[in-house]
């Protein structure tokens, strides 16, 4: 297990073979900011330890698996998202129906597929594995939303206790991933959800409602709305009965 007593300066940890090895967020690297860990694997327990502690991993292949913390966490309070008046008229003009978990394995390659054509993808093959095992066992989900039959957009991310973690998000049609996230905070308070952390700010999670919270807030807000890394029963059952629901 790594020391997590305080070092004073930063450092890079090299991850032990045991799934509850846990850096020390303070003692992230500032450059590049927020790199806090490297190696380990993509194990479901693993990740469900790490995620509870507000680590992610985000790298490219062949590179080594990169765990981050940041400073700075973009999150969004579900109650707080910010419906603009373009954004309603599309709802309004539209035939949309969402639904949860469906097509879990469509959204995260989607996700893959629009971030290679752009920068270069980190959504690997090694994460598409990983993360379609969370999914079957009640941790990661996707929520879609449909236009017309057809799958226009979505995202996916992890659940448990009552946070939820983004990854990533597509659009097929315009607005669909917004219109996603309206949706998915909609149903946040009957799922027990308090806090969906984005990871990196954006301007746009800023236009949807997203606020920046420190890293020491960020982790108090862990302990509490994480008692224990349990899935969140809630949700799983809601996306059980959300198939193609209207919007």
């Amino acid at each position: 297990m790594t020391d997590s007593t305080k070092s004073n300066e930063p450092r890079l940890i090299l991850l032990s073979e045991s799934p509850y090895d846990t850096p020390n967020p303070d003692d992230t690297l500032q450059d590049p900011e927020g790199l806090s860990a490297v190696g380990g694997d993509l194990s479901s327990t693993r990740l469900i330890h790490l995620y509870s502690k507000g680590f992610f991993p985000w790298f490219s292949d062949p590179d080594p698996i990169l765990w981050w913390h940041p400073e700075q966490r973009c999150v969004i309070h579900p109650k707080h998202f910010h419906l603009s008046t373009s954004l309603k008229k599309s709802i309004k003009k539209n035939v949309w129906t969402f639904s949860i978990n469906k097509k879990f394995e469509a959204v995260i390659a989607h996700c893959s597929a629009l971030r290679a054509d752009k920068e270069g993808t980190w959504i690997s093959d090694d994460i598409k594995s990983a993360y379609t095992e969370l999914n079957k066992l009640g941790y990661a989900h996707s929520i879609e939303i449909w236009k017309d039959g057809q799958l226009a957009g979505g995202f996916y991310g992890v659940a448990m206790g009552n946070m939820f973690f983004g990854e990533s998000m597509f659009s097929l049609a315009p607005n669909a991933s917004k219109i996603a996230l309206k949706v998915f905070c909609s149903i946040a308070e009957s799922c027990g959800i308090k806090l969906i952390d984005c990871q990196v700010e954006s301007d746009h999670l800023l236009s949807l409602g997203a606020t920046i919270i420190d890293r020491k807030e960020f982790c108090k807000k862990l302990e509490q709305l994480i008692p224990t890394p349990d899935t969140n029963k809630a949700l799983i059952s809601i996306g059980k009965k959300a198939q193609n629901q209207p919007i």
